[in-house]
């Protein structure tokens, strides 16, 4: 039974998970966090004991790490006795921090998928350019690696394999529809790291369409449905981590991600890009400096996590899946539906973080009691499906479904 938890990083999302690994430190045990910047570690730890988050009494240490400093990251999973690491800081840090847990033989888990600085939306399926050439490592030496727990990769994953093996006879089509019906009152602010989240949108939008990759412009491609509590929304297909896995791992012809943006964004984001601000190379400027512009951009936006306790509104994330069952035209919509300031409240974090930070907390618990200690590296699609929507519905994240039946709870 493994226990003991290092988080990598310090954001929003960071603050999540330390807190909901406090409410079940009775589990997880003592629990560590680490990014360069300590002091940001610290506000979090302080956070969790303002708010009583701790279950029982046990070790909550913020410590400095440059997570891609290998030999740093293993002497700290070594002294920290850690046998989890859950990895929410930059996704330029994944293969670092997986290649100490696989040294020291801690298991490692991810919310996001690994990405080259220097390059944006590289050829698909992207696990295969980095994380899965290290499958047959972690096989080999018995690591669970669990890729995408989060929610959008990872909630949304178990929701498709819970669609295909509960539901359906044969699944033609997994759409995946993201929906943040919140307001922060900011003139412009992304509500995650402004870097990552500009690069999804400036290369090619890829999808998974009659079994084949399919590439289109960002905003391209649109639709519009009707969806509970948040209503009517327009949504654009994008590129995203989990079309690349369940193109893989599921015997299913059409995949594709859809995230909504209002038309301010749309707007604010055109005029960056097409002014070169949302690059990724450096620049020289007249003074002879070298900046990258993205980074820049990044630099002058709102701290995502600051954005927190202005946040009111509601998040809609889920899957649209068609196929047949006993012959017959079936649909369904197994969804979430997150408050932003009930998250606040609970953890100090505004709706996004919290639907990205529960889920790792949930898959940690998994592999504490063993269900989910499988001793290799798989994406949550891979993982029985049961189990985990049963943990989150008790965490925080209900799980709901829409079909021909009605509107209702999903449990197991």
């Amino acid at each position: 039974m493994k226990k003991n938890v290092l988080i990598i990083g310090a954001g929003g999302v960071a603050q999540v998970v330390a807190h909901k690994c406090a409410q079940h430190n009775d589990v997880l045990g003592n629990i560590h966090i680490a990014s360069r910047t300590v002091e940001k570690c610290q506000q979090i730890v302080d956070s969790v004991r303002e708010k009583g988050s701790l279950k029982t009494a046990g070790e909550l240490q913020a410590h400095a790490l440059d997570a891609l400093d290998i030999e740093a990251t293993k002497a700290l999973i070594d002294k920290t006795q850690s046998q989890m690491v859950i990895n929410v800081g930059s996704p330029f840090i994944n293969m670092s921090v997986l290649q100490a847990c696989i040294e020291t033989g801690a298991a490692y888990l991810d919310t996001a998928i690994h990405e080259d600085p220097s390059k944006i939306c590289e050829t698909p399926p992207w696990y295969a350019n980095y994380e899965w050439q290290r499958k047959q490592l972690c096989a080999d030496k018995g690591i669970t690696a669990i890729l995408g727990v989060g929610f959008d990769p990872g909630v949304v994953n178990t929701y498709a394999a819970a669609a295909v093996k509960e539901y359906f006879d044969t699944v033609d089509s997994i759409d995946i529809i993201d929906i943040n019906a919140g307001s922060h009152g900011r003139y412009f602010a992304t509500n995650f790291d402004p870097e990552i989240n500009f690069r999804e949108f400036t290369g090619r939008v890829w999808s998974w369409q009659n079994r084949e990759w399919v590439q289109n412009k960002m905003f391209e491609v649109k639709r519009t449905d009707d969806l509970p509590v948040v209503g009517s929304q327009t949504s654009y297909m994008t590129g995203h981590d989990e079309v690349h896995s369940l193109s893989q791992n599921l015997d299913v012809p059409n995949v594709r991600f859809w995230m909504g943006f209002g038309e301010h964004y749309i707007n604010v984001f055109n005029v960056l890009n097409s002014l070169g601000l949302l690059s990724e190379q450096p620049v020289t400027t007249a003074e002879g400096q070298q900046v990258v512009p993205l980074k820049v951009v990044k630099a002058v936006l709102p701290d995502p996590s600051s954005l927190a306790p202005d946040y009111t509104g509601k998040t809609c994330i889920g899957d649209v899946v068609k196929g047949k069952k006993d012959g017959k035209d079936k649909e369904v919509f197994i969804y979430n539906v997150a408050d932003h300031k009930e998250a606040y409240n609970e953890v100090g974090s505004q709706g996004i973080s919290y639907t990205a930070g529960v889920p790792p907390v949930a898959a940690a618990l998994l592999i504490a009691s063993g269900e989910w200690d499988v001793s290799r590296m798989v994406n949550v699609e891979e993982l029985p499906h049961r189990p985990f929507i049963n943990l989150l519905n008790e965490m925080g994240l209900p799980t709901r479904i829409k079909d021909e039946h009605g509107d209702r709870p999903l449990s197991f």
